[in-house]
């Protein structure tokens, strides 16, 4: 008896249109991330200009030769990589307006992460915070890092505090909000409330002693 074949299909090669796929996106995305550098490269370049013809004397005395310029600008778009080319550039802008004085990297750290008039210093943005009107969400604020610093600290306990207990909590959350913030991050603002036609009843001075007895607790002040 004859037996019979099992036909035999030749295995076909798989297309190949997903691997190409993935190795186009590959290639876009690199292409993507080579343009960025590259604007933030032209960004760095062009601050140094704006340094050198702004602070001549203090640019040359800091950066003497060509090799130490180079140094310089690497150091700064490794340190500058968290903030885009245009945010870079604001915060040249902001140093030359506000100092005389060639800025640091630390200090253009803080430009570039500023707000139109930049992070505040931590005892004004106290000050800022504590006079702040209610309801704090709708107040325009110098910099969002001083309206979260401040709901950290918690609005009541800075409202019943004196300076000397209130201002080292409420330093302590801004430092490191600004440190988010330098880091690029981006805060959040609040979401503004729709203000009461009629205000509510204020808090009797028993209870307040109550609320800030028992911030106090605590906060283990």
């Amino acid at each position: 008896m004859a037996i019979q074949k099992t036909p035999t299909t030749t295995p076909t090669s798989a297309p190949a249109t997903d691997q190409s796929a993935t190795y186009s996106q590959t290639q876009t995305g690199n292409t993507q991330n080579q343009e960025v550098l590259n604007e933030k490269k032209r960004a760095i370049n062009e601050v140094f200009a704006l340094f050198k013809l702004n602070y001549h004397n203090q640019f040359s005395a800091a950066f003497p030769d060509t090799e130490t310029l180079h140094h310089a600008k690497r150091l700064w778009l490794e340190a500058l990589a968290a903030f885009a080319p245009q945010d870079i550039m604001l915060g040249a802008k902001r140093a030359i307006l506000q100092s005389e004085y060639l800025p640091t990297v630390h200090k253009m750290l803080k430009l570039c992460a500023a707000g139109e008039n930049g992070l505040p210093e931590a005892r004004a943005a106290y000050r800022e915070a504590c006079n702040a009107p209610s309801p704090k969400t709708n107040f325009h604020w110098s910099h969002l890092a001083v309206y979260h610093a401040g709901r950290e600290s918690n609005w009541f306990f800075l409202a019943n505090n004196p300076e000397s207990t209130a201002y080292p909590v409420f330093a302590e959350h801004y430092r490191k909000i600004c440190e988010r913030v330098l880091k690029g991050e981006q805060l959040t603002a609040p979401e503004q409330l729709k203000l009461e036609e009629s205000p509510s009843t204020p808090l009797s001075k028993e209870e307040n002693t109550r609320r800030l007895a028992e911030l106090r607790a605590q906060l283990g002040i």
